[in-house]
């Protein structure tokens, strides 16, 4: 008797494709009803907030319901001045995460101490800016990003929700060590942060785009992540600390999607959501239907 074939990976473990909304750009801002309307089309059932796109909670939590969708998670910074509330005003991320139903709370990016020349430079691209930026930070200043992390996290959880971080590529530049040796961003996080407290949202792209290994990377830190970014680059990219790779479509990369999938499942991951960056080689909404009819049907 002839064996049954396995399920597709995410059908077989009952778990949603979910969309990064970054993805969209600009597309969704111009009209987020129906746009979140054409997600739900193709498929998908949560999301991850990058913002809240002009809205207010309410408003959101309305138009995902409309759409049929969830967010379940949400890239919050650490500080700044807009209309959205910040970790520092985390009693507010708190209220409003409740409306949405938002449960994970991600960092996305690191807030800049006062030593780090942040002011571009006559004929530097946003890439050398970026990596310029990110070598001036040292261990003490990735403490303190650590130590953010624990207070929000501490109270995050006494409100039901996690605490997260989010990788780029800059992360993996390397640090020297007093004393001699060498370590890195996201190590010096993951080992100054409180695992009750603080989980890491794993961007496998920016992972490969630094040259390093996220098998290796889940099982060196097993149950640290437990959201994923399911993002796909070209074998033109470069390894690099300095945001760059050559993005395209989930299964039409590098990255072996059809391992990755059950080892990241294997070591906790939950949460995964497709992210690309740009630029794109179609219309966004299109490049996303790609990604998810590729892991729909993926056998992992």
């Amino acid at each position: 008797m002839a064996k049954s074939p396995k399920e597709p990976f995410f059908k077989g473990n009952n778990l949603p494709i979910g969309l990064q909304l970054y993805t969209l750009g600009g597309d969704l801002r111009a009209d987020v009803d129906g746009m979140l309307g054409q997600v739900a089309k193709i498929g998908y059932r949560t999301v991850e907030l990058a913002g809240y796109l002009g809205r207010t909670p309410q408003e959101l939590k309305a138009s995902f319901d409309k759409a049929g969708l969830k967010a379940t998670s949400s890239h919050v910074q650490a500080e700044g001045n807009g209309p959205e509330p910040t970790l520092a005003q985390i009693d507010r991320v708190i209220a409003d995460s409740h409306v949405m139903g938002v449960e994970h709370i991600v960092l996305p990016s690191v807030p800049m101490p006062a030593h780090v020349d942040t002011k571009p430079k006559p004929g530097e691209d946003l890439a050398a800016r970026f990596a310029r930026v990110y070598s001036q930070l040292t261990a003490d200043d990735w403490k303190g990003v650590a130590d953010l992390l624990n207070t929000k996290g501490k109270a995050l959880k006494a409100a039901g929700l996690t605490m997260g971080y989010h990788n780029h590529n800059a992360e993996f530049m390397p640090i020297a060590v007093k004393g001699g040796g060498e370590t890195n961003a996201l190590e010096i996080l993951l080992k100054n942060t409180d695992p009750k407290l603080v989980s890491f949202e794993m961007d496998v792209g920016w992972v490969v785009a630094a040259g390093k290994d996220p098998f290796a990377l889940m099982k060196a830190h097993k149950g640290r992540f437990i959201q994923m970014h399911v993002k796909d680059v070209k074998a033109t990219t470069k390894p690099n600390y300095a945001f760059q790779q050559d993005p395209t479509e989930v299964g039409s990369g590098i990255i072996p999607w059809v391992k990755l999938l059950p080892a990241a499942y294997a070591e906790g991951v939950r949460g995964f959501f497709v992210e690309q960056e740009p630029p794109f080689a179609r219309p966004r909404i299109e490049a996303a239907k790609l990604c998810f009819d590729y892991l729909d049907k993926v056998v992992a």
